[in-house]
């Protein structure tokens, strides 16, 4: 097991379930200086741009309440050690470790081809959720602004949308999101995983702090723009305490709705969370993993629908009426986010069709 690094999430290159090549850094014990010259190279994040093909996903699950989504980003640079979305690197023959939150992808061309999209006439409109499985608003965003560009295109189509974000970036884009409020088109979400600074450090270390994230939903919330929760994940015997708290701070903020997730950890999340344990829980990390294992039908993770968000047993009960009582008690039961509406839609007027350069020239 390696050593916890300092602003990350993943420990090392666990290598991805499709590799046939296997790579291990060794030290031979040739150099002996410990001088910077010979010094492991800095996990520095590293951003490439690419020109993607299409960019709203569709999917028919019946435990996921939207059919379409928009990810402007591969990977993510918060690092959460739990991240659902770290095996997705194992089909760009990268790490779902360290290369998942080091080594990102920008698709640069994202808000022309959602215009695109909006624009072809067979269209239907239904909302769109921006930032599902990478976080839209993650650091790169502060430069890139390609999920302001989307949020653009979107008023512009009067499309409604949602996101889901664990970064106070979001605020930044409140003049976007404030008229789009007063249309009834978009809703925001913030993931809370736990009001204890320290244990975010080393849960997501490159996410916005606990409380910065509660004051960017007060914010928004005084704004107009209807704003939520998720409790998410739910992780016994590290955070699954907090679970009322977080739904009183949350409420206290503003917030209109509530949610939460019980850890999932399909693929090589799994050995990525259990290193992750055994770094910062080793005292504990056999129970926890025992608990989740309870839940999920005696393996770490059972991907079948209706319960890979809530597991199954004893526990998982007790988290589930735990969770409906602190809906009463902190005052959400009975809130309801207005309905997004999709009849304001407006079919943008489509970009001009560009044939690329060719190196043969052209005949006519």
């Amino acid at each position: 097991m390696a050593d916890a690094i300092k602003g990350r999430g993943a420990s090392g290159y666990l290598p991805g379930r499709f590799e046939v090549t296997l790579s291990e850094t060794v030290d031979d014990g040739w150099w002996t200086d410990e001088s910077e010259e010979f010094a492991a190279p800095g996990l520095r994040t590293h951003v490439t741009e690419e020109v993607a093909r299409s960019i709203i996903s569709r999917n028919r699950s019946p435990d996921i309440p939207f059919s379409q989504s928009v990810n402007p980003y591969r990977g993510c640079e918060h690092g959460c050690s739990y991240c659902f979305a770290r095996p997705s690197h194992a089909y760009l023959n990268l790490s779902p470790g360290l290369d998942f939150e080091t080594r990102l992808f920008a698709k640069v061309n994202a808000p022309e081809l959602l215009r695109r999209e909006l624009a072809r006439p067979g269209y239907v409109p239904s909302p769109i959720a921006l930032g599902i499985n990478t976080d839209a608003y993650q650091p790169i965003e502060r430069k890139l602004q390609l999920t302001r560009r989307l949020i653009e295109v979107l008023w512009e189509a009067r499309h409604p949308f949602t996101l889901i974000t664990k970064n106070a970036l979001v605020v930044r884009d409140l003049d976007l999101l404030e008229p789009l409020a007063r249309e009834q088109l978009v809703s925001v979400h913030f993931s809370v995983t736990t009001l204890d600074p320290h244990l975010s450090a080393r849960l997501e270390p490159r996410a916005s702090a606990p409380h910065s994230r509660l004051r960017a939903l007060r914010r928004l919330h005084q704004a107009g723009v209807p704003v939520g929760v998720m409790a998410a994940p739910v992780i016994p015997w590290v955070n699954d305490h907090e679970l009322e708290a977080i739904l009183e701070a949350s409420a206290e903020a503003g917030a209109q709705s509530a949610g939460y997730v019980l850890l999932r950890l399909p693929h090589e999340v799994a050995p990525l969370f259990r290193d992750w344990l055994q770094q910062h829980y080793p005292q504990r990390a056999e129970h926890v993993m025992s608990t989740i294992q309870q839940l999920r039908g005696g393996k770490d993770y059972d991907s079948a629908f209706g319960q890979r968000m809530r597991g199954q047993g004893v526990y998982a009960d007790l988290l589930a009426r735990r969770f409906e009582l602190a809906l009463r008690r902190s005052g959400f039961d009975g809130k309801r986010y207005p309905r997004l509406d999709t009849q304001r839609f407006r079919r943008p007027a489509p970009l001009p069709s560009v044939r690329p350069s060719s190196a043969q020239g052209e005949l006519f």
